[in-house]
């Protein structure tokens, strides 16, 4: 991403006011995946927004609301290059307003290779070769490219690769964090559906079966002791969480929203409960904000689930 040496950071930026990024570019470039980016980080995204109303949009626009990122393209009602950016300079110059442009660039053969795959049909190659349609829309877009703030060259880029670029440059700090879910289960009683991560911990020494702690919980003194004096817990539990501190980032720098890591003992009310608890409480110390959810901390005390070890 190349963006003009003049051009101050807009998308880091402190600056007070409404923050505005236009973006456009050519049709199967990655306009689409970069709106949908800058929505996950918690911008307003408008689409093939009609030019002519922006003006109107922004005058109605809250200085305190989130940053507006607004689209739009060749097939844009109203679509005047030299129109668009003497509109968007006027607008520059509000002080309550902060404005920034993309374009988002490809080259031809890369284009030509999406299209054929998708087998969709470029907007301006209609009754024309695909070629010839990509090439026209580049002529008709080099004025908005050569005033854009910043262009993006996606030729090289998968997918995932541009969604990460997008995340690096305008995430800013203020991009939602990753929902990250910690909780304890039983085996006995089924798996969680929806776990991302499962961490079967029925090889600990099982609470259940000493007399003064079958009543208690994983939330209780007298069994976190007992499960701390287990010689396998400190070392597996270490691996454990030095595994997700490695995995935690890689699953945001993926752009991955959700993550639900599950624990798993044999009734869901000692082992897993324990160790839960202490994996969010490192996960905090690590940055992160789990949510700690025991599914069958409540569950009744039976010896007949408690022997379907493993």
């Amino acid at each position: 991403m190349t963006p003009a040496p003049s051009t101050p950071d807009n998308a880091t930026s402190t600056s007070k006011g409404q923050r505005i990024l236009l973006l456009t570019g050519l049709a199967g470039a990655g306009k689409t995946t970069v709106l949908q980016v800058l929505e996950d980080l918690g911008w307003e995204v408008i689409d093939n927004f009609p030019m002519r109303m922006l003006k109107r949009l922004i005058a109605a626009g809250d200085e305190q609301a989130a940053p507006l990122a607004i689209g739009f393209d060749s097939r844009t009602r109203g679509f005047v290059p030299h129109r668009i950016i003497a509109l968007a300079e006027e607008i520059a110059q509000r002080p309550a307003t902060t404005l920034s442009s993309l374009f988002i660039d490809c080259a031809t053969g890369e284009l030509e290779r999406r299209y054929n795959e998708t087998r969709r049909r470029h907007p301006m190659a209609q009754d024309r070769p695909l070629g010839d349609g990509i090439r026209a829309e580049r002529e008709l877009l080099e004025p908005l490219r050569n005033w854009a703030d910043m262009v993006l060259d996606t030729s090289a880029l998968s997918a995932s690769q541009l969604q990460q670029a997008i995340r690096e440059r305008f995430s800013g700090g203020n991009g939602q964090s990753l929902n990250l879910t910690i909780s304890s289960f039983g085996f006995a009683r089924g798996m969680p559906p929806l776990a991302d991560l499962v961490f079967d911990m029925r090889f600990l020494d099982n609470p259940h079966w000493v007399p003064h702690l079958r009543e208690l919980t994983g939330l209780d003194e007298a069994v976190s002791s007992h499960i701390r004096s287990d010689e396998a817990f400190a070392a597996s539990f270490g691996k454990i969480r030095d595994l997700l501190l490695t995995l935690l980032p890689r699953y945001q720098a993926q752009g991955k929203s959700y993550v639900h890591i599950a624990f798993g003992c044999t009734g869901g009310r000692h082992r897993s409960v324990f160790t839960a608890e202490e994996m969010a409480r490192d996960l905090r110390e690590a940055g992160f904000s789990p949510t700690v959810r025991h599914r069958n901390l409540g569950s009744p005390v039976a010896d007949e689930i408690e022997g379907m070890e493993p």
